[in-house]
């Protein structure tokens, strides 16, 4: 049998508090492993970032769709740490096992609820699929139950699968060009080789799937079933997140599969402005800047993209992480102006630094240079392994990884 079984159903049937040393372990892009207490100092770190910045007048009862990772995280913490909102929660994370950590999310959910209870502050969790009417009608009922209304939706679902909840049918999202054969650079960041990657075109099909899991349908369905059970308020707001991009990566991303789930996304915002009028709601897209997560981490030429990008953010001031970029979306974007600025699409430009012509100017020309022999020069290779590692708690400062810590981290005020 092997350790760790064995210390698991000892701890099982004797109530042992089990503590562990959590390594991180990698499987390509992919983290299989989390650190509970990395976790917590994390959003710890972006509470504090908060805080320090000026309150913002913004949402009282907040509704996060995708609440535990990236931007749906930082949305949260910015709900809650800048507005003083009470916030509601919808994620699918992997709960502990005695001798098995849980996934990020699940800690970083934690960490912020226990956060948000010393603060004083309102936060349930929800943890299961946000795509089921189960779901759906659960968060209805603790909304009734608690809040009687929201003032703010956020729709940050970045899930591969979708199971149609009218059909059973799984769908599964994926990353090709449209009508050709996609061929440049991309980087191994764990090794920092750079090599040449082909990516064969999408079919037919593979569009369709990729727009029923990642475009709009499901945020509209969301709203529709909210505002059918009298759960969201005068004025509301719903915000979905998006990306547009450089050409450079344009034939992969907003050219490719994604982008077309993308385009479905940025339309159905004037569905659900047009379906909450009665109300005075409104929905946007927030075009974002590129930044190292779950779900760009698995994009081929994005990671290179990135590395290059934080060079040259950084050299210029310019660089910022989610929870700044969600707190610039807030204070400066939907809280302070209205009617709230937009492009020529009606999207919000949240990426308005990355796009600056002597930015991507610049990562023009680094790009071309860029081999594994020069990237540690001219990019920044080190920051997107370290944003990476802090995806899952590892590398993150004044946190002492040789210590054993309880990997058995519960969610206060989940709701099962």
């Amino acid at each position: 049998m092997e350790i760790v079984t064995f210390y698991a159903m000892l701890a099982i049937h004797t109530n042992l508090i089990i503590t562990m040393i959590i390594e991180p372990r990698t499987r390509g892009f992919i983290c299989l492993t989390a650190h509970p207490e990395g976790c917590a100092k994390n959003v710890q770190n972006q509470i504090q970032y908060i805080k320090s910045k000026n309150p913002i007048e913004g949402p009282k009862k907040a509704l996060i769709i995708g609440a535990s990772t990236g931007f749906g995280l930082a949305s949260r913490i910015t709900s809650a740490f800048g507005s003083q909102a009470a916030t509601i929660g919808i994620f699918l994370e992997k709960p502990p096992k005695p001798g098995r950590p849980a996934s990020a999310g699940w800690y970083n959910s934690a960490a912020f609820e226990n956060q948000a209870h010393q603060a004083g502050l309102y936060a349930k969790s929800i943890n299961g699929d946000a795509f089921s009417k189960e779901i759906k009608q659960q968060t209805i009922d603790l909304i009734k139950k608690d809040l009687g209304q929201i003032d703010l939706v956020i729709y940050s679902l970045a899930s591969p699968v979708r199971v149609h909840p009218e059909t059973g049918v799984k769908h599964k999202s994926v990353l090709k060009p449209i009508g050709t054969t996609f061929t440049n650079k991309t980087v191994d960041f764990h090794t920092g080789n750079v090599s040449e990657i082909s990516i064969g075109p999408s079919t037919q099909e593979d569009i369709e799937n990729t727009v029923t899991v990642m475009g709009g349908e499901d945020w509209k369905l969301w709203i529709q079933a909210l505002q059918d059970a009298d759960a969201l308020a005068p004025t509301v707001k719903t915000i979905a997140y998006s990306y547009i991009g450089p050409k450079l990566t344009e034939p992969v991303y907003r050219k490719g599969t994604i982008g077309k789930a993308k385009d479905h996304l940025e339309a159905t915002a004037f569905d659900i402005t047009k379906s909450l009028e009665n109300i005075q709601g409104k929905a946007y897209v927030s075009v974002n800047k590129a930044l190292v997560t779950q779900a760009s981490s698995a994009i081929p030429v994005i990671p290179l993209y990135i590395s290059l990008l934080y060079k040259v953010m950084k050299q210029n001031n310019v660089h910022e992480g989610c929870i700044e970029q969600i707190q610039r979306l807030f204070a400066d974007r939907l809280y302070s102006n209205d009617p709230v600025p937009t492009d020529s699409e009606g999207r919000i430009r949240i990426d308005d630094w990355e796009m600056r012509e002597d930015i991507q100017s610049e990562i023009k020309e680094l790009w071309d240079n860029a081999t594994s022999e020069t990237l540690g020069t001219i990019g920044d290779l080190e920051g997107y392994s370290t944003d990476f590692f802090n995806l899952f708690g590892f590398k993150v400062e004044g946190v002492d990884y040789k210590q054993d810590v309880n990997e058995i981290v519960p969610i206060p005020e989940l709701q099962e």
